[in-house]
């Protein structure tokens, strides 16, 4: 009898997948199969790279861990309308530039230049607030956060540090402890599990930033978020970070001066013209109440080339100094300098000077400068440019107690701008004497309980002859 041959056992071993790559755009966050040189969406060469979208081996579960609910379309008219209920934060600028406070499941982008005070800011909402707060940081250990916060007056014991960058993590704490406001420093530092990539990359950003995203929707919980930003001045990461998100905030100014400016650049829930307005001292952020004593030069002695502005940012008027210096050209070819102040604009002044009034500027350098290191995109700002120029030009200074407001046309023509109402009340509460304005802006304006003179002009030459005669 035949004994049976000894075979080996055959094992039949799945294949092992590969992780899937993706080519995705730097600039916009196209995605390709491939490596392409122009992106055809935004039209940017050199932008794609590559990057790992999944990891075979760890399988997706869902954000919530629980089946979601099939919804069916509504009437609009059936929907109720509840209206939007917002937490008023312990920082009346931060509520400004939001539009008058949080809003219970919202995701809020803060941008800024690396220590500009991103970190400083936020810390101390963290730390004046009340109730819980889970403030995540990726960057710095919590010894280091707990220094910080020593400096800061921090009042809130129950501000929860967490350095972890596990989103999946970040999560689960969020979702055990229901805090009132969630704190991400920053969203660069945070990674997926689902993701074969390094932190920081644009897949783990926009990934990380959904996954907050669906967290802040289902709980209702308000997420801050701080980012880093390029060397262009843009938020680090995709375009379509700053599109999935409710609010984006961008937070500037000069490291070697104290006054610190947050603007609105995107706002889901109110407008996105608001700005405000910090001091940085040694225990922090100190929000500055008054903008217009910090814009206007404190100086004894009245020189030409100066002229008082009334602008408008948002819902708050402020009065802010525009300074301009015309010199006569040593080097042949004139030069133009516009800080704060767009240079296109300043050039369609200078033709209107020139061809409206007929004051010759083409053999002159002309600088122009807004103080206080603000930009300022009011047209209603125009007059004032204009009376700073004609006061350099002559040399004859304008009285530090008269204030402009009034947008200049290409026919000389000074046209009406929005709430002078506004405009004229903070410089009457100022202590100014005289207020040069567009005769159609007169028209229903209450003038009874003003303590200054209304100077209306329609056009630049009266403008001129009602300052320099």
């Amino acid at each position: 009898m035949k004994t049976p041959r000894n075979y080996p056992l055959l094992v039949k071993i799945p294949p092992v997948a590969k992780a899937r790559t993706v080519f995705i755009c730097s600039n916009c966050g196209a995605t390709a199969s491939r490596w392409e040189g122009r992106c055809p969406s935004c039209e940017q060469w050199n932008t794609f790279v590559e990057e790992v979208v999944s990891k075979p081996e760890a399988p997706r579960i869902s954000r919530s861990g629980q089946p979601k609910i099939k919804e069916s379309p509504r009437k609009i008219g059936d929907i109720p309308s509840t209206g939007t209920k917002r937490h008023i934060l312990p920082d009346p600028e931060f509520n400004r530039t939001l539009g008058g406070g949080i809003v219970p499941g919202s995701v809020t982008l803060l941008g800024g230049n690396p220590g500009i005070g991103k970190s400083t800011l936020l810390l101390q909402i963290a730390g004046r607030i009340q109730g819980k707060v889970l403030y995540v940081s990726g960057e710095e250990s919590a010894e280091q956060i707990r220094m910080r916060a020593g400096r800061l007056a921090f009042r809130n014991a129950d501000c929860y540090i967490f350095t972890e960058t596990d989103t999946s993590e970040v999560i689960k704490q969020a979702r055990e402890m229901q805090p009132e406001l969630v704190v991400i420093d920053s969203i660069q530092t945070l990674t997926s599990p689902h993701l074969d990539a390094v932190a920081g990359t644009i897949s783990q950003i926009r990934e990380a930033t959904s996954d907050l995203m669906a967290l802040a929707k289902e709980t209702g919980i308000p997420v801050l978020l701080i980012g880093h930003i390029t060397k262009e001045g843009q938020i680090a990461g995709p375009k379509l970070l700053e599109h999935m998100v409710d609010t984006v905030l961008q937070f500037e100014g000069d490291r070697q001066y104290t006054y610190r400016i947050l603007r609105t650049l995107k706002n889901r829930f109110g407008s996105t013209d608001e700005m405000g307005i910090y001091e940085m001292r040694a225990d922090g952020l100190h929000p500055v109440e008054n903008p217009s004593q910090i814009l206007l030069s404190q100086r004894e002695e009245i020189l030409s080339g100066s002229a008082i502005a009334a602008t408008l940012e948002g819902s708050r008027p402020m009065l802010i100094e525009t300074q301009a210096l015309v010199s006569t050209a040593v080097y042949g070819t004139p030069q133009r300098s516009a800080t704060g102040f767009d240079l296109r604009r300043l050039a369609m002044l200078l033709a209107v000077l020139e061809k409206r009034v007929g004051f010759h500027f083409g053999a002159n350098d002309v600088f122009l400068n807004m103080a206080g290191g603000i930009r300022v995109d009011d047209p209603a700002i125009d007059l004032a440019v204009l009376a700073a120029l004609l006061s350099s030009l002559d040399d004859i200074p304008i009285q530090p107690t008269e204030c402009f407001a009034g947008e200049v046309g290409l026919s000389g023509e000074v046209r009406a701008v929005s709430r002078i109402d506004l405009r004229v009340q903070e410089a009457d509460r100022l202590g100014f004497k005289r207020f040069f304005l567009s005769k159609y802006n007169m028209k229903g304006l209450n003038t009874k309980n003003l303590k200054m003179e209304l100077v209306p002009v329609s056009r630049v030459d009266e403008l001129a002859g009602e300052l320099f005669g």
